[in-house]
């Protein structure tokens, strides 16, 4: 496997960061996120175009991997009901806030774009461009649309992704570390050991890959920070967040956190961990030098890109003493329906069509190799951990997204440093426990 690979890793790693553009970096958790019933005010796409001439539509895209594959299904949309959508889509060298923000403040008005979080919903409510989507035919069909503060959705989920403990499965059954014991702080302190005492049989250069250092900040001040918000709580328990909204830390739970992050990076290479970065990390473990991952599923299309096919799976981030058998999936963005745009109906008629149609359920899984977010796809993902995803989401076995919660910047830039602190020894868990309550406390109320 190394050697069919470590060509590939130079060149296609290049070419396919360069396609992404920058580090993924998770979404929030929509506040009230859950399903709400279709209240009968419901749309289906027009069979043909309304009298008046030809309707277009205006999309605007955040996810520059998926441009083909939407233009695509607005083509076969365009060729089924006369009505052409326009895809734009920025990211990596123009990044799609600023874009956006460009286009709204040039009164360009489109008709659906994304946001990402609380604080682009804000903006999107305080300009006035929300739409009611509540009695849409879709919304009852998933679990994930964003709500506003009084109970209507306004976001309608792009996709699903998630995250817990990537495992090469081949690596641990070699290893004999089984799973299914890897659901709380012994089970897994177990497993690192099993791992770990066959390193030279096993051909690793450590337990996990893990990356920690400057500029992956997104994986350990955001992805990280939230097992410490959300593992083991009731999807809707907001109360670990919103105690850091308030200044505070619950102190046991802290601690049991800080120390998986140290159990993590004592097993990490060294090197990858503290200067390697996002293409060394997935490289470490795609050639098999590794056992574990600390990423999403949506590094899906990189390991297929360099071919690697071995089968992987998650655990959870189980850093408690109880057992807490599931990871963290959410929806990483939404699309609104801009209230100030033209043609608010048919883009809402475009939005059914790609929740309800089987048209839409194949762009959005086998085209934009996405987990969809309406349980009525029945079509599987072809990514391993975008799978294992499935898994998880198909058992209920999810926690929720906090990290997009707390203060902007404060994950990336006030907590992520904190975290490499750790990594290279600079700090040990009490520190690591001291310096995070006190970056907390900064925030509460004064």
């Amino acid at each position: 496997m190394r050697k069919k690979l470590i060509i590939s890793i130079v060149l296609v790693f290049a070419m396919v960061l360069a396609a992404c553009g920058q580090a993924p970096a998770g979404g929030g958790a929509a506040p009230g996120a859950g399903t709400a019933p279709a209240t009968g005010n419901e749309t289906a796409p027009p069979a043909q175009p309304p009298a008046g001439g030809p309707v277009e539509i205006t999309l605007v895209n955040n996810k520059v991997e998926i441009d083909g594959a939407l233009r695509n299904f607005a083509a076969l949309y365009e060729n089924m009901f006369g009505v052409r959508v326009n895809i734009q889509s920025f990211g990596g060298e123009t990044p799609y806030a600023p874009a956006l923000a460009a286009m709204l403040s040039g009164g360009d008005e489109p008709e659906i774009f994304v946001f990402e979080g609380y604080a682009d919903y804000t903006a999107a409510r305080d300009s006035g461009r929300l739409t009611d989507l509540t009695g849409q035919p879709w919304v009852s069909d998933t679990d994930m649309s964003f709500f506003d503060g009084q109970g209507r959705v306004v976001g309608f989920p792009v996709a699903v992704e998630g995250w817990g403990l990537g495992y090469n499965a081949d690596i641990l059954r070699q290893a004999g570390v089984d799973t299914s014991t890897m659901t709380g702080i012994e089970g897994m302190r177990a497993a690192f050991e099993l791992v770990n005492s066959q390193l030279d049989e096993l051909g690793l250069d450590a337990v996990v890959s893990m990356a920690a250092g400057p500029g992956m900040t997104w994986v350990t001040g955001l992805h990280a920070v939230n097992a410490y918000l959300a593992l083991g709580l009731d999807y809707e328990d907001t109360t670990i967040i919103d105690m850091m909204l308030d200044g505070q830390v619950d102190e046991t739970r802290l601690r049991h956190f800080a120390e998986y992050m140290d159990l993590i990076f004592s097993h990490s290479i060294r090197s990858t961990m503290l200067t390697g970065g996002f293409d060394q990390q997935l490289a470490d473990f795609g050639l098999g030098r590794t056992a574990f991952i600390h990423q999403g599923n949506w590094v899906d299309p990189v390991f297929a890109e360099l071919g690697v096919d071995f089968e992987m799976g998650y655990v959870p981030h189980a850093f408690l003493p109880e057992n807490t058998p599931g990871i963290f999936v959410g929806a990483p963005s939404w699309y609104l329906v801009n209230a100030r745009s033209a043609n608010i109906d048919a883009a809402l008629d475009f939005l059914n069509f790609m929740a309800t149609s089987p048209e839409g359920h194949e762009y959005m899984v086998v085209h934009a190799g996405a987990v969809p977010a309406f349980h009525s796809v029945a079509i599987a993902p072809d990514g391993p951990l975008s799978r294992a995803v499935n898994v998880w989401s198909g058992r209920g076995q999810v926690y929720a997204w906090h990290q997009n919660t707390m203060p902007a910047g404060f994950g990336m830039n006030v907590l992520g440093p904190i975290f490499e602190l750790l990594a290279s020894g600079e700090i040990d868990v009490d520190g690591f426990v001291q310096l995070f309550t006190e970056a907390v406390a900064s925030i509460g109320p004064n």
